[in-house]
């Protein structure tokens, strides 16, 4: 099912003769996968492209400290609890499906995503200096920060619809799928290494100083993301039309494709299973069964180190059939959520994590470029604001009833409810439209 992915890049010089940098010389062409991994490497030279990628691996570093910075700094605050960090992020994630759809539509609508995309980074950069500089004077309390995660969900709700219906505009054909798992890859790294100086940060100057640094990495990532030309073709957008009529094309072109709402649905209730599993059952495990948060922190770090290797992979897979691939792969998402409903060791539960991380990443990359070559550029925000709304409308949910669902049922029984939800999104093998959507030839 893979197809050949040598053709040159503009600029390189095709047919026999000494590969550039071949340490065997003498016109012997490097191995096919050589010459691939430096074609996927070459889009680093595309001045827009590394800009964004390079906002990306700094905003993410940022985005790892993050949560260890916040959940250290609610809990340690006078009569904080569970409650209170529950609350947070709870604020956190309701933006993020509230104004996705709005955000879409601005994507879609502005004639420079990328300088959107800044303007989201920077407001979320202020949010998070905000509450940086709360802890550090001394001044934090639960209501302030829960207003300030509010505008940093919506800061998300607009950057992310933006971000999927820009990179189409900077690559196109068979380097879609390379440049997404670049983007993946630099998403991965940056998070592992974030949650890594988080910890630090957290336990030896406190969590004010780490959402500081949080708040500087999202600055960086604004600034670079000004700098990325605007794509031609893009100064005749039209945007007479009201917010109404954009939503209602947006919905059309979301509905017009079975597989890609059937996905987003069973997206949908797996998310609810795996949040509520990772988020909340996984840690009260963690403390019944093993050592607490070190173990727990082995299992995501696991789970990260697979997300890396499932990059790897989708790079040099070029499917025929692309979702076929990606829904084959997803189907160990549910594993860690059975291993801990078991319960298993510690030992089988990390290289569960690892495996269901590398499934994730394949799915992930696949699916991605599938909505970016079959969706029309001009509608691709909106479609994948209502993608994402619709694959974590019941998270907040989740975190909600998972408490709740475990006091009911028993902490093993709340995660065979979790595993069984989770295992949903294979549901989507059945449908033929998954199954036989091909890509795009370049």
């Amino acid at each position: 099912m893979k197809e050949p992915d040598d053709a040159p890049l503009p600029g390189d010089v095709p047919g026999p003769g000494p590969v550039p940098g071949d340490p065997d010389g003498g016109g012997t062409a490097a191995p096919a996968s050589r010459r691939r991994w430096r074609d996927d490497l070459r889009l680093l030279r595309r001045r827009d492209l590394g800009l964004v990628l390079v906002s990306r691996l700094v905003s993410d570093f940022g985005t790892g400290i993050a949560p260890i910075a916040l959940a250290f700094g609610v809990l340690a605050l006078p009569g904080a609890d569970a409650s209170s960090l529950g609350l947070v992020l709870l604020c956190a994630a309701l933006p993020r499906i509230v104004f996705l759809l709005l955000g879409g539509v601005i994507g879609d609508r502005v004639r420079s995503r990328a300088r959107l995309m800044a303007l989201a980074e920077v407001a979320a950069g202020v949010a998070h200096l905000a509450a940086g500089l709360l802890f550090l004077t001394g001044h934090a309390t639960v209501p302030a920060l829960a207003a300030l995660a509010v505008v940093g969900g919506s800061a998300a709700s607009i950057y992310y619809p933006t971000s999927t219906g820009l990179v189409p505009q900077l690559v196109t054909g068979a380097d879609l799928q390379s440049a997404n798992a670049l983007m993946r890859l630099s998403s991965s790294l940056a998070g592992i290494l974030g949650t890594a100086v988080g910890g630090i940060l957290v336990a030896t100057v406190g969590p004010g100083w780490g959402l500081v640094l949080d708040a500087a990495t999202y600055g960086v990532s604004a600034l670079l993301l000004t700098r990325v030309r605007r794509p031609r073709g893009t100064d005749e957008r039209g945007t007479s039309s009201s917010v109404i009529a954009d939503l209602a094309h947006g919905w059309r072109e979301f509905t017009a494709r079975r597989w890609v709402w059937l996905i987003v649905v069973l997206f949908a209730l797996s998310n609810f299973g795996f949040t509520a599993a990772i988020a909340v059952l996984g840690p009260v495990l963690s403390l019944q069964e093993f050592d607490g948060a070190r173990s727990w922190a082995a299992v995501m770090v696991s789970f990260s180190l697979g997300t890396l290797v499932g990059v790897v992979v989708a790079m040099r897979l070029k499917p025929v059939h692309p979702l076929l691939v990606g829904m084959l792969a997803q189907v160990v998402v549910a594993a860690p959520l059975v291993a801990m409903a078991v319960p298993s060791s510690l030992p089988v539960l990390v290289a569960v994590a690892f495996v269901c991380g590398v499934g994730v990443d394949i799915f992930e990359i696949m699916w991605i470029t599938s909505l970016q070559q079959h969706v029309p550029t001009e509608s691709l925000s909106r479609v994948s604001s209502y993608d994402w709304m619709g694959s974590l409308a019941l998270t907040p949910v989740a975190l909600a009833v998972a408490g709740p669902l475990a006091a009911w049922l028993g902490l093993q029984g709340a995660l065979w409810v979790c595993a069984a939800m989770g295992a949903t999104a294979c549901l989507g093998l059945l449908d033929p439209q998954i199954r036989r959507l091909r890509a795009v030839p370049s």
